[in-house]
């Protein structure tokens, strides 16, 4: 076998230790980074394995059998996760999704989004717990992620043509089964349930609108999403980015769509209606219209290691912490500390950069800490 660089190792590497700051910062549910971002959005992503090789996500050449997955001593617990979160929701985060990797494939979940459905917002309301699936395991789960708290469910789907699909996830899984499983969570109330499809010029653009019409009138949000440069493994490159204005014009000229305004403060999706009210589509522009000035997220990866932005180069390991004795009160000082220092814009500085330079050096990988 020919020697491989594994991008997750590069990742530990250059992880920095979060340490408590000397004057301690209190959590007052306002916490602002260097550019004045509030911290509302927490991304937990609760296991670094999928059971689909998708290209530009994790592509089989890199990710084969003797890929070296987190050892199950890693991971963070549950109640560490939610002893985590729960100094996230302090600082006034209101919203967490889980995601992985594969969520689904973390053993008994149902149990942490029960301690999680536990917490309080500062203002006194539940969160909003959301999870991203590929959807493969939802059909059997879906009732039951419903009855531990969970809210809503986004499932990615990059095409509806069956071969078109199989490719895509490269491990031959069917169209059909996702299918089912998107209708298993509408009939369990995880809705209204979001299709997140990517599109790769070249590759699924022609699925475009036969995913439109499909979700069109059924109470689905189908967003589209541009092929983004995450990690160092998916090959990506500019020409193979479809444009979101592209997407909106190809739809419209079937679909007639009107502009909606945003859902919420640092939404990611720009909101399309259509025409005759039978519902909505999104588009996700962080290739060519950056949104970095209201982003409000952060993510925390499998092991306890919190990232800035998912095209960070550097994260910060709060397991030491953790599991080193630290107070809550410490613990959520080091999270506002680190945020406070935050002034990550990769996307508004993409264009500016040289070619594969990055952000200073190799990305981590969209599969480590989720989208």
């Amino acid at each position: 076998m020919s020697e491989r660089v594994i991008p997750l190792v590069d990742q530990r590497m250059t992880t920095r230790a979060a340490v408590v700051p000397t004057t301690p910062i209190a959590a007052t549910g306002l916490l602002g980074d260097a550019l004045g971002r509030p911290l509302r959005d927490l991304r937990i992503s609760v296991t670094d394995r999928c059971n689909f090789r998708c290209s530009y996500c994790m592509p089989k050449s890199i990710f084969d059998k003797d890929y070296p997955y987190l050892p199950h001593s890693a991971l963070l617990s549950f109640e560490e996760i939610t002893r985590i979160a729960r100094q996230f929701v302090a600082h006034g985060v209101q919203k967490v999704r889980l995601t992985g990797g594969e969520p689904l494939l973390r053993k008994n979940i149902e149990i942490l989004i029960e301690q999680l459905a536990a917490l309080r917002t500062t203002e006194g309301r539940p969160l909003d717990i959301t999870l991203t699936t590929n959807g493969s395991l939802l059909q059997r789960k879906a009732r039951d992620l419903k009855a531990a708290g969970l809210r809503r469910v986004t499932v990615s789907l990059d095409g509806l043509d069956d071969a078109v699909f199989r490719a895509m996830n490269d491990v031959d899984f069917p169209v059909a089964d996702v299918l089912r499983g998107i209708e298993a969570a509408r009939e369990a109330g995880l809705g209204p349930v979001k299709i997140n499809m990517v599109v790769k010029r070249g590759t699924n653009e022609h699925e475009i609108l036969p995913m439109a019409r499909h979700f069109k009138g059924t109470g689905a949000v189908l967003r589209f999403i541009e092929y983004m440069d995450v990690g160092a493994t998916n090959g990506w490159r500019m020409d193979e980015v479809m444009p979101s204005a592209e997407v909106v014009q190809l739809i419209h000229r079937e679909l007639p769509l009107v502009q909606l305004d945003p859902s919420a403060p640092g939404e990611t999706a720009e909101r399309w209606g259509y025409a005759d009210g039978s519902g909505e589509i999104g588009v996700i522009s962080s290739v060519t219209q950056a949104f970095c000035r209201d982003c409000n997220r952060a993510r925390l990866s499998t092991e306890g290691k919190l990232y800035l932005c998912l095209f960070a180069t550097q994260g910060h390991d709060l397991k030491p912490l953790v599991r080193g004795g630290a107070s809550d009160a410490e613990l959520a000082s080091a999270i506002a500390g680190i945020w406070q220092g935050r002034d990550d814009r990769y996307s508004e500085l993409r264009a500016s950069m040289p070619p594969d330079q990055g952000a200073g050096g190799r990305r981590i990988e969209m599969s480590y800490i989720g989208g």
